[in-house]
């Protein structure tokens, strides 16, 4: 039987099939697109298709930091290295899966984030929408691949302008900053001084006051400090008080470190919003309705307290119903954790709520030794009925969830003049329920406020079912844009931001100041 050697351009062909099938065997995703691709490259041929590939992913990974994204985690000059000495098909081949698997880090990190929101923080409990990742090759190789990379990114005006605030910041960090920090505790209108002048100045920098020569507290500074303290979430007296200079004096660093956070927790986001949403801003405490990406209707917020196991978890659901005159069922964690325990000093403690047998019925304190049960044997539940005193005030808005937020209404109105507005077990307060409760019934009654007023007129537990449901968006964002204005900072309350910084700076991230 004669033998055939098997001819150089063959060899040549099974050297890098070989080598692919090698290097891809680390990552089943890269091996299974090779195998049903039969191994054909998608960045090593000579053809000007496979050229521009190249050339748009080393352009895009180059810039990764205009992301906020780790430059050194895509290491491209080492990846230019290896193209260039490809001398041989096998090392080709593996030149080939390096850039793939390259190309798959910097699509999956610029899409929907470089961290695993729940791996920082257990609260952050998002259901980040990743792709498969077989999906980025097999659509790239279909498409035009610089558009292709560059839409990766969340195509939101919120985006895009953390991007710009984030050039802008790395562009004063280069200039130094904000200049000298205000010295003074506190400062008022009619004060005069070294502080205000470092009070002046360091307003002119931020773009909140003009340019001045003026030494006193005079009424320009007054309404440069009122914008400021609105866009950091404060009262807007006018006056310089400790908060005012707290916020004041962070420096562009610290600020920095909120607007890449920011672009961090955008692409957790990275899906469709729904074009009518709900949107509850944790550390701002806002609650907003937005219609097709306007802000239709807001209002103040309380949300979860600064404690262990009471903070409002970040996740996005479905608003199903909105009920009137609602019943408080107590959660048992607040039942055997606060009630119990003043219970066994004073049975009649927190008397204006019920307890509960497990048949459903109302038991007498007085038949009940509360002494003898332990948070784990306590029997009872506890409820309270519709009324102004109930717990969750008068109505409230569910998006069924395993850990039982909602937003509702509240008694405790003078909450909601305070700056920190962190006090509830969880759920989010609003200031107006009324009025946000007419805005989502207009959606499906000409009369929305006749319509709630007359349920609520009963006195009765009424269940409204919205017509359409619609998402409903928690987020925990200390920095964010507005249409017009300056960017808006809040304070990071539960210290999530801080955890975020940390893991990115430990992924490669890092801050970097840009000349001119």
């Amino acid at each position: 039987m004669l033998f055939t050697a098997p001819s150089p351009a063959f060899a040549q062909v099974t050297a890098f099939k070989q080598a692919v099938a090698e290097a891809a065997a680390r990552d089943e995703d890269i091996a299974a697109h090779y195998r049903d691709s039969n191994y054909a490259p998608i960045w090593t041929d000579a053809d000007d298709t496979q050229r521009d590939r190249r050339a748009a992913l080393m352009a895009a990974i180059k810039t990764a930091e205009l992301h906020g994204l780790p430059v050194a985690r895509y290491d491209p000059q080492g990846l230019m290295n290896t193209l260039a000495n490809a001398r041989t098909p096998r090392d080709r081949g593996l030149a080939e899966v390096e850039m793939t698997r390259v190309f798959l880090q910097y699509a999956r990190d610029l899409q929907t984030g470089i961290l695993i929101p729940s791996r920082v923080d257990s609260s952050i409990v998002r259901e980040v929408p990743y792709r498969d990742r077989q999906s980025y090759l097999t659509d790239f190789v279909k498409s035009d691949p610089m558009p292709f990379l560059r839409n990766l990114r969340p195509r939101t005006m919120e985006y895009n302008a953390l991007m710009r605030e984030k050039l802008a910041m790395e562009k004063l960090l280069a200039t130094g900053g904000w200049g000298p920090s205000v010295s003074a505790p506190a400062l008022k209108p009619g004060a005069q001084g070294p502080a205000v002048v470092s009070l002046r100045n360091r307003l002119i920098r931020m773009g909140y006051l003009k340019r001045s020569n003026g030494i006193s507290y005079d009424s320009a500074i007054e309404a440069a400090v009122r914008e400021f303290q609105q866009d950091h979430g404060l009262n807007t007296d006018g006056v310089a008080g400790p908060g005012t200079i707290t916020e004041m004096n962070k420096s562009v660093e610290t600020r920095l470190k909120s607007v890449v956070v920011a672009m961090e927790r955008e692409r957790w986001l990275n899906k469709e919003r729904g074009a009518r949403h709900v949107l509850v801003n944790i550390p701002a405490f806002t609650a907003a309705i937005i219609d097709n990406g306007r802000v239709t209707f807001e209002t103040r917020s309380v949300v979860g307290a600064t404690e262990d196991g009471r903070y409002t978890p970040e996740f996005s659901d479905t608003m199903e119903y909105i009920v009137i005159n609602p019943t408080w069922n107590v959660p048992r964690s607040i039942v055997t954790k606060e009630y119990l325990p003043s219970m066994k000093r004073n049975p009649n403690a927190a008397g204006h709520i019920d307890l509960i047998d497990r048949s459903g019925r109302i038991v007498p304190r007085g038949s009940v030794n509360f002494s003898s049960y332990t948070e784990r044997t306590f029997p009872f539940s506890m409820r309270q009925g519709p009324g102004r005193a109930n717990a969750l005030g008068l109505v409230k808005f569910i998006f069924p969830n395993k850990y039982n937020i909602y937003l509702h209404d509240t008694p405790s109105k003078s909450l909601f003049a305070r700056d920190m507005r962190a006090f509830s077990h969880g759920c989010v307060r609003l200031a107006d329920p009324f009025d946000f409760a007419y805005t989502l019934l207009a959606a499906q009654t000409s009369d929305p406020v006749g319509f709630f007023k007359s349920k609520l007129a009963t006195g009765k537990e009424t269940f409204v079912h919205l017509d359409v449901e619609l998402p409903v968006h928690l987020i925990y964002r200390t920095a964010f844009t507005t249409p017009r204005g300056h960017t808006q900072y809040r304070a990071d309350i539960y210290g999530r931001d801080a955890r975020i910084w940390n893991a990115l700076s430990k992924a490669g991230v890092a801050l970097g100041a840009v000349q001119g």
